[in-house]
């Protein structure tokens, strides 16, 4: 049975969530796979997504091996604390949850194989928590970056609850909305598990497929 603080299972205001700092963390913008910039600008075809689907370290690693994506790199959103440390983040206090921004070339890889990679890497039903890791930090959640990529995503949403729903599981809990301000976490973080490949990875799915094709908005 797992056990957590209850105060790390819920989300703080704006006004109980740590202040944090002006100060962004300082990176060298190179990832360490590919040499490609982790941090804007990118070239003018790159368009950005956001997602939370438990420990960042093994959900990076997903999409920087996912042909089409130009570059990833691991942070925190979602919260109010403006550029929280990672201790701040475990705290509960800012309401952030760990997640990945994966840069793609749309006319590489199609939004929908993304949401198809993030679908079926996680378990989105499980709230405040992914497996052995508990808290708000580790909860599942789409943000993106405009409005087609929002109704697809809540389209995919739609569609995987249903085939969720015939294996047994629950509802869905994963948050989709407007990408809300995205604070890189520290440079041991980012590409964790290509600078150390016996590292920890809780990354696992429900076992439920989820299609491309079956993610395809009616009109498409």
């Amino acid at each position: 049975m797992l056990f957590a603080d209850p105060a790390t299972l819920k989300i703080p205001s704006e006004a109980d969530a740590l202040p944090g700092r002006d100060e962004a963390i300082t990176l060298p913008n190179s990832h360490y796979v590919h040499g490609r910039p982790i941090a804007p600008p990118f070239p003018d075809q790159i368009t950005q997504v956001v997602f939370g689907m438990g420990c960042f370290w093994g959900a990076e690693r997903k999409f920087w091996q996912q042909e089409g994506v130009y570059t990833t790199a691991v942070g925190y959103a979602g919260g109010a604390t403006k550029n929280a440390t990672y201790q701040e983040v475990c705290s509960g206090r800012t309401g952030h949850t760990e997640v990945v921004l994966a840069a793609y070339d749309p006319t590489s890889v199609p939004f929908e194989l993304l949401l198809q990679l993030f679908w079926e890497s996680h378990d989105p039903t499980q709230g405040m928590r992914q497996g052995n890791d508990v808290g708000t930090q580790y909860r599942s959640a789409i943000f993106v970056e405009n409005t087609e990529q929002l109704e697809k995503a809540e389209h995919s949403r739609r569609v995987y609850q249903e085939q969720l729903t015939v294996a047994g599981y629950g509802v869905i809990s994963t948050e989709i909305r407007v990408a809300p301000p995205f604070y890189y976490a520290e440079e041991y973080h980012q590409q964790y598990l290509a600078k150390n490949p016996a590292g920890y990875c809780g990354l696992g799915g429900t076992g439920v497929s989820c299609s491309v094709e079956g993610l395809l908005m009616p009109s498409e």
